[in-house]
Order: structure tokens, then C-alpha cells, then sequence
């Protein structure tokens, strides 16, 4: 049983506060679907860096097979190193309260050092290894962004299923339930009135 007093004001406040959550309930829904949207877009972007990914590695590897083949798994180890990591750039954005990135690798590439056994294969293997890099950075980022997304639209669809399944049932029945309780209340003052005047 509903323990709050009928009144008519009453009523009219948790029918406008049922309009507000099914208000809440659509937004929430739309809120979904552009979430879901911008799921969709990166889970593309991904299999698009993923397939860029793929086709490079295929390349380092016959590339580091050819590095092997000439100066075996010891010289390759002491071959010169690539400089310092290149600085990742990081963009950030913002869809709906979730914060998104987008990474690069900075122009600003160092020179490489000259290593005392100079190899083309060496050489070769350096490049396609570093051709990697960038792709690498953007799926760092990808990855991040679909994670914070999912989460996201997780928690959304708990509260729209909150919202469709609990909270607005029970003020429906609340409702229902209060303007039975003010019609019962109102049949009582018509007899009590009539029996007044008889």
C-alpha cells in the first residue's frame, strides 16, 4: 500500500516527475545509439589499423630473417640502436562525457646511429620495424577509446533498464494507486454529502 497522502497536487507532481524520467529514459536511449555509433567507428578504424598492422609485420619479419641470415641473433643484438623513443602526440576529445584520444607519433625523429657492420638487411630490418611505430600508437589509442566506450555504454544501459524496469513501473503503480485512493476519497464526500442533505 502506498504510504503518501492522496491529493491532487500530489498527483500532479509524480505525473510530472514520471514525464521527466521517461524524458531521462529517451535521452538515455539516443545516448546509447551514439555511443554504439562511435563504437562501430572505432572497432572500423581498428580493423583497418589491424590489417595495415598485419602487412607491415609480415614485412619486418622477412626483413629481420634477412638481418638474421647476415649477421646472425649476436650481431644483430649489438647493432645500433634506434635513439631515444619518438615523443607520442595525444589529442583529446570528448563524445558525451567520455574522454577520447587520438595518438600519433611525432615528426621529430632523431638520427640513427651508424653501426660499425653497415647491412642493407640490417638497414632494411630497422625501417620496416619503425614503418610500425605509428601504427602502433594509433591502435594504442583505438583500444583505449573502445574500452572507455564500452564501459560507457555499459553503465548507460543499466540505467535505462533501471529506469524502464523498476523506477517507472513503481511510479506507475504509484500513480494508479493514488488516483484510485482520491477517487475512493471523493465517492466518500459525495455520500457524506448526500446524506447530509437527505
Amino acid at each position: 500500500m502506498n504510504e503518501l497522502t492522496p491529493t491532487r497536487s500530489l498527483l500532479i507532481a509524480l505525473g510530472d516527475e514520471r514525464r521527466t524520467m521517461r524524458e531521462g529514459s529517451a535521452f538515455l536511449d539516443e545516448k546509447c545509439l551514439l555511443l554504439a555509433g562511435e563504437m562501430l567507428r572505432e572497432t572500423r578504424r581498428q580493423r583497418d589499423l589491424m590489417r595495415t598492422l598485419r602487412a607491415l609485420d609480415a614485412e619486418a619479419r622477412h626483413a629481420l630473417h634477412a638481418a638474421l641470415g647476415r649477421h646472425g641473433l649476436d650481431g644483430l643484438q649489438v647493432y645500433a640502436v634506434v635513439p631515444a623513443a619518438e615523443p607520442v602526440a595525444i589529442e583529446r576529445r570528448s563524445l558525451l562525457g567520455v574522454a577520447l584520444i587520438t595518438s600519433r607519433l611525432a615528426d621529430s625523429v632523431g638520427p640513427n646511429r651508424q653501426p660499425v657492420h653497415p647491412s642493407p638487411e640490417a638497414t632494411a630490418c630497422r625501417t620496416a620495424h619503425r614503418r610500425m611505430a605509428p601504427i602502433l600508437a594509433e591502435l594504442a589509442a583505438v583500444s583505449t577509446n573502445l574500452a572507455r566506450l564500452h564501459a560507457e555504454y555499459r553503465r548507460t544501459v543499466r540505467r535505462v533498464r533501471a529506469l524502464q524496469d523498476v523506477l517507472l513501473p513503481e511510479l506507475d503503480t504509484s500513480i494508479a494507486d493514488i488516483d484510485t485512493r482520491l477517487e475512493d476519497l471523493e465517492r466518500e464526500d459525495a455520500v457524506a454529502s448526500r446524506r447530509r442533505i437527505t
